[in-house]
């Protein structure tokens, strides 16, 4: 199995493969062929600098062709791929480069300076460079499913990250929910947004847009909603796949409208809030398709096409995916799932820094218990709550911070919330809610009580936050995910 000879090779020649736009808003398109001419040539100068296959290769580019060729010359080439976020600094390198004993890197030149920060201690190719792109470079080579492809690391939710490997099976497994949940045709022109780094960056912006005919779209520029909005109405987009932050705030501080040719929008990294559901909705014409998945798992429960999510639903079990909930947490039969991971590094995954691996398939090990707090309706939909560690309880009650956090966010006034729980001697603990606040109002004792109340009006009024507190920003992983651990001092 190659990615490059079983989905690459056979997207068709006459339409783009790739669609990219720079952050200056130049626009290119890339061909199949070029696609491929360009990863082997990547692969080429990464053999030139002394990658073995099996070596590990990081990448800290943004959403560019470069990188899209670098994690396809991985591929190529049977390196093993690790893109991580340019939003991380010299300390974050460096634990990588413990963890990982990278072959190589290849980086943008605008990190630099984090790069050189952090002592490298291997070779870094640097790009954009137009002299790599003229290399010959080799044909695909055969590889095995349970041959080592992308090192992930964990978000950091509740602790130090956690380098998480995936076989080739991962890739092939892809198909499955760009059908059952992206809605990928051929033909399709398919937008993802996540910056490179984020597990879903490396399935969903080009693998599973790919294995299914469909061109891929990437944007390097920053955030801004109604820069996107003008995207859309530009791009011929058909599928829209986003963080739930990101529809949060286009529908708060933009104003979406009907996109003609848009038949798909989904989300998945985080709980989709019930009132962001019905607004865009009532702006758009298209219901959000909300996902779930781990850096573990890869993608394993979503709302399929043209089906209208019930608010709140994260969805349900992709075709021949297997869970339960049990005692409210959720639990998944590996052997169910294409995509499950191979383990850990220094847990059943070993690496001697030089091409080797010795891999104890985690997928034999028995049932995966996720961490992840889920409850399930009598139609079989499962209801994100939260992690088991952000789990609040005040006086013998159970709170999710999903839930404050939703209640909170259905107020004008704010922009973005977290919940968590604030150590309180009566009640064991309380809610205590961080909220940024929307462009026009200012935070006030009034103001905080207005919210008080207003969580008491629209959700059980136990959960209501005894403590509000207002930032400018709230802390977030460098994958976009709230941090709810950095609040509660962890």
């Amino acid at each position: 199995m190659n990615f490059v000879t079983d989905v690459l090779r056979e997207l068709p020649g006459d339409r783009p493969a790739l669609v990219s736009i720079s952050a200056e808003g130049e626009r290119a398109e890339w061909s199949r062929d070029e696609c491929d001419r360009r990863s082997a040539a990547i692969s080429a100068a990464l053999s030139a600098a002394g990658v073995p296959r099996g070596g590990v290769v990081m990448t800290m580019i943004g959403s560019r062709p470069e990188w899209v060729w670098t994690m396809t010359g991985c591929l190529r080439s049977g390196f093993v791929a690790l893109a991580v976020s340019e939003q991380l600094r010299a300390a974050d390198l460096e634990l990588r480069y413990r963890q990982v004993q990278p072959s190589a890197i290849v980086a943008d030149e605008r990190n630099r300076e984090q790069i050189e920060a952090s002592s490298p201690p291997c070779p870094v190719i640097w790009v954009p460079d137009e002299a790599i792109w003229e290399l010959e470079g080799p044909e695909p080579v055969e590889l095995d499913a349970l041959d080592p492809a992308f090192v992930m690391f964990t978000s950091g939710t509740t602790g130090e990250p956690k380098a998480v490997v995936h076989g080739q099976r991962y890739v092939a497994g892809q198909r499955l929910q760009a059908g059952d949940w992206l809605d990928a045709r051929p033909g399709d022109l398919v937008w993802c947004t996540a910056a490179p780094g984020w597990s879903k960056s490396a399935r969903n912006v080009f693998m599973a847009p790919w294995t299914l005919g469909a061109t891929a779209m990437i944007h390097d520029g920053r955030f801004d909603p109604q820069e996107r909005l003008e995207l859309l109405d530009r791009e011929p987009v058909n599928v829209l796949c986003m963080a739930p932050t990101e529809y949060r705030v286009l529908v708060k501080r933009a104003r979406p409208r009907p996109v003609e040719g848009l038949r798909s929008a989904v989300a998945a990294g985080e709980a989709l809030n019930p009132e962001v559901l019905e607004d865009f909705h009532a702006a758009t014409g298209l219901w959000i398709r909300d996902g779930y998945g781990q850096t573990e798992t890869g993608h394993t429960v979503a709302h399929p096409p043209g089906s209208v999510p019930p608010p709140g639903a994260m969805g349900k079990p992709l075709p021949g995916v297997r869970l339960r909930v049990d005692e409210g947490e959720l639990c998944l039969d590996p052997l169910s799932d294409p995509t499950f991971f191979l383990g850990y590094i220094g847990e059943g995954v070993d690496h001697d820094g030089a091409g080797s691996w010795q891999v104890t398939d985690r997928r034999e090990g028995g049932e995966w218990r996720s961490g992840d707090r889920v409850r399930e309706d009598g139609d079989g939909y499962l209801y994100f709550e939260a992690r088991e560690d952000d789990i609040i309880i005040s006086a013998g009650y159970r709170i999710g911070p999903v839930e404050v956090e939703s209640a909170l966010l259905a107020h004008e006034a704010v922009a973005e919330a977290a919940a968590v729980g604030a150590p309180d001697e009566e009640r064991g603990q309380v809610v205590r809610a961080v909220l940024v606040l929307r462009d026009g109002f200012e935070p006030s004792d009034a103001l905080a009580a207005e919210l008080q109340e207003h969580v008491k009006a629209v959700t059980a009024p136990y959960k209501y936050p005894r403590i509000v507190e207002f930032a400018d920003e709230l802390p977030k992983t460098t994958t976009g995910k709230l941090r709810r651990a950095s609040l509660r001092g962890e």
